[in-house]
């Protein structure tokens, strides 16, 4: 085989080849896929689980409490382990760790069980988000990265999207184990899809002489001082842009099945591919479809939001709409009867915007060579807020028997985002707006 300097005519599967890149490309965002099916089957499943455990919402949030308190605990891990032993080989582990921990949900018939499962699940997936970025940063550099990450994210959001329109009719047809079964079997497929994944990779090495990224997400804490305000602006936004996210869509399912009574399912017989394309079809009519609507709307947009982002710039200022957008979107659910796929596909606009803004901008206000404590400390951070959220909307619907307080709570999290994109605006204005530029701007 050829080595570094190799020409481009080497063939269409050629390691330097688009469609190799393609393939690649296609493979990262399958590493996650898994994972994130797996991590929202409790959400959607929640009102089927509440009743077959016997427990309440508040467990219900503790199990996704539990994931982020894995998620804070694995950041340092995956990052040394990644840096220790490569990417590949530890990305492997960390599929294994999650397909180990999935299968342990399956099993239980108790929530203390179903935790454990979540935290041997949670570790190996928030460290497998690690590799993921490393991969990403190994294959796709500069102005393709947003695009990138943004195809990536579409391909691992299609977990969810699929997690929240067919659990409740795997539950139905096979039994609330099964639909457990059914994740835990996406997440077998996820560590597949990696075993090739690092075959090619490991072939293409050799041909191309590609660089081993490192973590990209490790923290060294004497760098924490060091950073700018604009980068703290930027965490803090992530901080809560996410607590108001995911802690929401992790009873969103009961929410809407309990408040508006909209059906988990909308099976009416026949065969199960034909009824789940029926619940694709209705999705805005079921609880878990109207769910998955915020995840629809980024899996469709978040590539062109990363390439416009790329392209254009103006990233504090779509943080800054992004945000303003969850503050009519939450109080619409809690305080009205106006049917919530309106106020959710504003959420998923808002869904769209800031991811699509936020996470590229971090290596544009953070040093290149303090990136790894950068991505790792609002990654740390993140998860502090998924481990606190769900369990206090949890506990505020047990509390007040209707989900009007937690409503409150996240509309908050949106003001206090759009304050933190604010002040982010000023300080990169006074930086010299590096932020508002785009490839066309620097090109």
């Amino acid at each position: 085989m050829p080595a570094n300097g190799a020409t481009l005519n080497q063939g269409f599967f050629h390691p330097s080849a688009r469609f190799f890149r393609g393939v690649i490309l296609l493979l990262t965002g399958l590493l996650t896929y898994g994972t994130y099916f797996a991590y929202d089957s409790i959400g959607a499943l929640a009102p089927i689980l509440i009743q077959e455990w016997q427990t309440s919402r508040e467990a219900i949030g503790w199990l996704y409490t539990i994931y982020s308190i894995a998620g804070i605990v694995s950041v340092a891990f995956g990052g040394m382990l990644i840096d220790r032993m490569g990417t590949r080989w530890s990305s492997l582990i960390f599929s294994v760790l999650i397909a180990l921990g999935a299968c342990l949900v399956a099993l239980a018939t108790n929530v203390p069980t179903a935790c454990l499962g979540r935290f041997i699940f949670g570790v190996g997936s928030e460290s497998l988000t690690v590799a993921q970025n490393s991969i990403c940063a190994r294959w796709f550099r500069d102005r393709q990265l947003g695009t990138a990450m943004g195809v990536t994210i579409t391909i691992c959001r299609l977990g969810t999207l699929f997690s929240f329109n067919t659990e409740s009719l795997i539950a139905g047809r096979f039994g609330w184990q099964g639909a457990l079964w059914a994740a835990a079997g996406f997440c077998v497929l996820s560590l597949l899809a990696n075993i090739i994944y690092c075959w090619l990779d490991k072939h293409a090495e050799k041909v191309l002489g590609l660089k081993e990224e490192g973590s990209g997400d490790k923290i060294v804490f004497a760098d924490i001082k060091k950073f700018s305000a604009s980068y703290w602006c930027v965490t803090c936004l992530c901080f809560s842009f996410y607590s108001a996210i995911f802690p929401f869509t992790a009873l969103s399912t009961d929410f809407f099945h309990e408040k508006w009574g909209l059906p988990l399912t909308t099976d009416a017989g026949g065969g199960f591919l034909s009824a789940v394309f029926s619940d694709f079809l209705h999705m805005f009519s079921t609880a878990p479809g109207t769910s998955s609507i915020i995840i629809f709307a980024s899996m469709l947009l978040a590539p062109f939001a990363g390439a416009m982002v790329d392209r254009y710039g103006r990233r504090s200022r779509l943080m800054m709409a992004g945000a303003l957008l969850m503050i009519p979107c939450y109080l619409l659910l809690g305080f009205t009867n106006i049917a919530p796929r309106f106020p959710m596909l504003l959420l998923g606009a808002s869904f769209v915007l800031v991811p699509a803004a936020m996470w590229p901008a971090v290596a544009l206000v953070a040093e290149k060579s303090r990136l790894g404590t950068a991505f790792g400390l609002m990654t740390m951070l993140q998860n502090i807020g998924l481990a606190l959220f769900p369990w206090l909307n949890g506990k505020l619907r047990d509390m007040t028997h209707d989900y009007k307080a937690s409503m409150v709570m996240f509309a908050c999290l949106g003001a206090a985002g759009f304050v933190f994109a604010l002040l982010l605006n000023r300080a990169d204005k006074r930086a010299g707006s590096v932020l508002d530029k785009g490839s066309l701007e620097v090109s």
